[in-house]
């Protein structure tokens, strides 16, 4: 029986998630279904409302191609902003009637006999597609960190990716334990609004200026006016992006130059010798990410805030004790300790052909075909998925790659009117060991510890070169990197 619409499940309603159900539907394919376990659009930009949350790509490249937006308000558009254009794209694309809200999926899994994925749902029930696209991100789920005694505080505890609005931080003492990439956004947000702020930290980022400003009303005016504004906007900043990925991914030699630049710039900011020493970073730039602010240093000037760099031995009912023996007393303890980044698919559990159970065999470190097919789970595309993020430019790019190539993928599948489709291990195979083969000459596998690799010390995340020879990669889907399962008459 020939199949002309093939139902496709997304999980996740964040910039993944909408782009691909936006794609399909732009493409003719009506029976999708996203399933997001929040009520409402968003992803990060939803979870993550502490003050301060703001994006540290540029505007114009952070969004969609197909849904260009002329009166971005910053060069840098903070979390209410992007937040608000992804609830724009959804409404604009009619996309909510294909979301189900308040929706888990806790497992997933295929069937070779039908070509078809079950989903197991929260609430009990179940669903089936022909296709699976996982759009759950890599910084979807909070990093808790294993401190002792934390269950034994007597004040309010935190996680940055859920912060307590209800919580008034006026005059109080403020323990923040982190200083990545959420931390440098909030603490000066909230440095002149509490009593003491303690930060906690376990190694120093580079922390570098934000070329950010607000458009003025006759640029936003003549983005939406003059034809070709926006677009010549957009490739600009790519050109002005694009070539950091040398640094990071070829030529490490070039990090001297900023790590000389990042240097008269701490200098510049931090006049005090001791501070400044505790805050000079002790990796190279580059192997971890770099971070921008224009208001982390002279948060940390303040008199009411100290940088503590002695590890946390224990936590008391009314402040934490470190290594050395100091105790600071707080009221509240913040978690600025990022996300699970490793962890892509967790927790739900994901079971291919033969029984094979995703988390086994990702046990030695997640890894896929161009980062979106995975052997042994046919009909599966992730989309940011393992060594697909960038240090140097908009995730928003490698995502839209990923969605054309499940597009094709999925149009392939149709016009062959074939069951499934399944990565051949030899190709999955060869594409990591290249993609790890290269991860060897890049800034990441320097001697530090970062987010980007999993407790082996691999480098799960990142993609070790530039976008346009991602773009090339996924242009079109090569069949005969596939094994591919003929229509059964029984399928409908």
């Amino acid at each position: 029986m020939r199949r002309e619409q093939p139902s496709v499940a997304i999980i996740g309603a964040g910039f993944g998630g909408l782009g691909m159900g936006i794609r399909l539907k732009q493409c003719g394919y009506t029976d999708v279904t996203v399933f997001e376990k929040a009520d409402e659009v968003g992803g990060v930009w939803r979870e993550n409302t502490y003050p301060g949350a703001a994006c540290d790509v540029p505007s114009h490249l952070y969004s969609f191609s197909f849904e260009p937006k002329s009166d971005w308000s910053r060069r840098f558009a903070e979390q209410r902003e992007i937040l608000d254009y992804l609830k724009h794209c959804t409404a604009k694309y009619d996309m909510r009637q294909h979301i189900r809200f308040k929706t888990e999926v806790t497992s997933a899994t295929f069937s070779a006999s039908t070509g078809r994925w079950t989903l197991s749902l929260a609430d009990g029930t179940h669903h089936s597609a022909d296709i699976l696209i996982p759009a759950c991100g890599q910084l979807s789920r909070p990093a808790y960190p294993r401190l002792p005694g934390l269950d034994s505080f007597a004040g309010t505890v935190f996680h940055s990716a859920a912060w307590n609005h209800d919580y008034g931080l006026t005059d109080k003492r403020v323990a923040v334990v982190g200083t990545g990439a959420s931390a440098i956004q909030f603490v000066p947000e909230i440095a002149s609004k509490v009593k003491q702020l303690t930060l906690f930290q376990r190694s120093a980022p580079h922390v570098i200026p934000k070329t950010d400003f607000a458009y003025p009303r006759l640029a936003k005016s003549a983005f939406e006016r003059i034809p070709g504004a926006l677009r010549v906007s957009r490739w600009a900043t790519y050109c002005e992006l694009e070539p950091r990925a040398l640094m990071f991914t070829r030529f490490p030699q070039i990090a001297g130059l900023y790590e000389r630049k990042f240097l008269r710039n701490l200098r510049r900011e931090i006049t005090d010798p001791a501070l400044r020493e505790k805050l000079t970073p002790s990796d190279p730039i580059g192997c971890k990410r770099v971070l921008l602010s224009n208001d982390w240093y002279a948060a940390l000037r303040r008199p009411n805030v100290r940088v503590e760099t002695s590890p946390i031995a224990t936590v008391l009912a009314h402040g934490i004790a470190t290594a050395r023996g100091g105790v600071h007393e707080a009221d509240a303890i913040i978690l600025g300790t990022g996300f699970q980044a490793n962890d892509f698919l967790a927790p739900m559990r994901i079971t291919g052909l033969e029984d094979k159970d995703l988390n086994e065999a990702w046990r030695d470190g997640a890894e896929a075909y161009l980062g979106i097919t995975i052997s042994g789970f046919p009909n599966l595309f992730l989309l940011y998925g393992p060594n697909t993020n960038l240090g140097h430019n908009s995730i928003i790019l490698m995502l839209e790659a990923q969605i054309n190539y499940t597009l094709d993928a999925i149009r392939h599948l149709r016009d062959a009117q074939l069951s499934w489709l399944d990565v051949k291990p030899a190709t999955q195979n060869a594409f990591n060991k290249k993609v790890q083969e290269r991860m060897e000459s890049t800034i990441w596998d320097r001697e530090c510890t970062s987010w980007y690799k999993n407790d082996a010390g691999k480098n799960t995340n990142n993609w070790p070169g530039f976008t346009f020879s991602y773009y090339a990669m996924t242009r079109k889907l090569d069949p005969a990197d596939y094994y591919a399962e003929p229509m059964r008459a029984s399928v409908s």
